[in-house]
């Protein structure tokens, strides 16, 4: 057994600003009307949104007011009716008896926690059937204490454990993730009303842990650092619910991290040592069975 060492660290690919979302709304622009999607025709990555005066009746795909219009407004739900009909064509009837099974009940051998983040899809990435993977994502795909109060994770958590008698919780991090470089920049006098703020301050001890043993390398090191070190955070986290501790010690359930770098497509899975993480006081994840997959 060893305590996770963070793997060689390369310079983090963004910049070092500690924004998470980059939105933003001026004052009169918005008005309490119907909502429509817009976006570029000239890209696919930035979307926004556009308020319009017309009653919903009268906003026609049809008769677009622009191209933008046509190109964002329209197409953007035509390319996901395409996308549904060919699942359907494709998958859900050609596997018709699995998905009527599915529609009975589910037996998923996963629980997955992973980042509310667009570009880390689990099932895209691990290959997740329907059926196989309870999956629960947030912001940095963090795990608050069993202390800390309900919570959309928890409450997954719950039913996960409890109800479906899952074998295995995976929590999936990733490079580049926003949530973690927003724990990382935190001052002490932030904004407590921050939604985001109360919620990676779930992570403080990886950050307090990173800040400690990697206080050498520069911010966006630091930050891939956290990264892995929240992963573990989380993995403690876990144990402090006490029917996780309960099946952990039967040797029923097992925990593990997993950590997905989408800039070099390398994803690294390790298991949490639950005799070795609470002989250490449950303050340093100790760890088992790591592999890398490239």
């Amino acid at each position: 057994m060893a305590a996770l060492a963070p793997t060689p660290l390369s310079k983090h690919p963004l910049s070092s600003s500690p924004k998470i979302f980059d939105s933003r709304v001026q004052s009169g622009e918005i008005q309490p009307t119907q909502f429509r999607f817009l976006a570029s025709f000239r890209s696919n990555t930035g979307v926004r949104l556009k308020a319009s005066a017309e009653p919903p009746a009268l906003t026609r795909c049809d008769k677009p007011e622009s191209l933008v219009e046509m190109e964002s407004g329209c197409d953007l739900f035509d390319e996901l009716k395409n996308r549904f009909l060919s699942f359907k064509s494709q998958k859900y009837m050609e596997n018709s008896e699995h998905y009527q099974a599915l529609s009975k009940g589910q037996a998923p051998k996963f629980m997955v926690i992973a980042c509310a983040d667009s570009r880390v899809c689990p099932s895209n990435i691990l290959g997740f059937e329907p059926g196989e993977a309870f999956t629960v994502r947030n912001v940095a795909n963090m795990v608050p204490t069993f202390e800390s109060g309900p919570s959309e994770t928890n409450a997954a958590l719950e039913f996960a454990v409890n109800t479906l008698e899952v074998e295995n919780i995976l929590i999936v991090g990733h490079s580049c993730c926003s949530g973690i470089r927003a724990l990382m920049s935190l001052q002490d006098e932030a904004d407590s009303s921050s939604f985001i703020r109360s919620w990676v301050i779930v992570g403080k001890n990886a950050k307090l842990s990173t800040k400690a043993s990697a206080s050498n390398l520069d911010f966006d090191q630091q930050c891939t650092h956290c990264e892995k070190a929240s992963i573990n955070n989380s993995l403690l986290n876990l144990l402090t619910y006490p029917w996780i501790e309960e099946k952990v010690k039967k040797g029923v359930l097992s925990l593990h991290g997993g950590y997905y770098d989408f800039v070099d497509c390398t994803f690294e899975k390790w298991t949490l040592d639950y005799k070795g993480s609470i002989t250490d006081g449950k303050n340093r994840a100790v760890v088992k069975d790591r592999s890398f997959w490239c």
